[in-house]
């Protein structure tokens, strides 16, 4: 069956296959992927589709698979595997980076992916902390934004930070010694506010701009948080936010580049 990239005009139907697989339809994030990413998908001879994938590339050392789907009718016909390859190949990058539950996670490692960890889905209302100490980013803030962002990621991300002030609701910054030390947002979901992606020096900043973004918001929240933040996951919890669904961080080629330990919170775990 041909793979073919195709265009946001294909939104409703990739809605309708996530809606097939009992996935939240989030029409907004799929908004963002065809902008800064590539949709891949294979057609349902019967209409709509068969299958899809997203590869975010960002420059040739990093880029993240996400929104891995196959209809039910086609399922375990190899559809996965030629999705997968063919991202991965048109992708091209040193590293491939994507979370994995428990069913998808065999075929990812048939394909070379190995484990470096796992992500927990937190959601719900998150108590009242104190007021942190975050401003509203500005225009003049983005260049600087932008350079933290390449440092802690590992790769220029220009596509996703330069439409991240339409897409998110609230982006906030700290300010440090020599300039932005830290910066956060947080966006609108189906039925939840996101917080993400989050950038700060340490955990403090990080939990002062998670506070503030929280306190912005009338919904409850979602935080992908991975395992390397034990004590972010602890603090989180305190706060009245559950823990629901883990999955597997995993990776092939090179080890992820950049300083994943200020990395506390990704945009979207289908996107890094």
């Amino acid at each position: 069956m041909l793979i073919r990239r195709i265009d946001v005009t294909r939104l409703e139907d990739c809605l309708a296959l996530a809606a097939g697989r009992k996935w939240s339809p989030e029409p907004h994030k799929w908004g963002l992927l065809f902008e800064i990413g590539d949709v891949y998908g294979i057609d349902d001879p019967d209409g709509g589709l068969a299958g899809c994938v997203v590869h975010t590339r960002y420059g040739k050392q990093l880029s993240g698979i996400g929104m891995m789907l196959v209809a039910e009718k086609f399922a375990r016909q190899g559809l996965g595997t030629q999705l997968m390859k063919h991202a991965m190949a048109e992708a091209g990058t040193d590293s491939t980076w994507l979370t994995a539950t428990d069913y998808g996670r065999p075929l990812y490692e048939k394909l070379g992916f190995r484990p470096i960890g796992d992500s927990y889905i937190y959601r719900g209302e998150f108590r009242p902390p104190a007021a942190g100490v975050s401003l509203p980013a500005s225009t003049k803030d983005l260049e600087a934004i932008a350079a933290l962002d390449a440092e802690v990621f590992g790769a220029p991300r220009p596509e996703v930070l330069r439409r991240l002030p339409v897409f998110a609701e609230r982006l906030v910054v700290i300010q440090g010694t020599g300039g932005i030390r830290g910066y956060g947002a947080a966006w609108r979901n189906v039925d939840d506010t996101v917080i993400g992606p989050v950038v700060a020096d340490n955990e403090s900043m990080a939990k002062d701009l998670i506070s503030d973004l929280a306190a912005g918001t009338s919904l409850p929240v979602r935080l992908d948080i991975d395992s390397t933040h034990p004590e972010l996951r602890e603090w989180v919890e305190g706060r009245g936010v559950g823990r629901g669904m883990r999955t597997t961080v995993m990776v092939h080629g090179a080890s992820l580049p950049g300083d994943r330990s200020r990395l506390f919170l990704p945009l979207s775990v289908a996107t890094g």
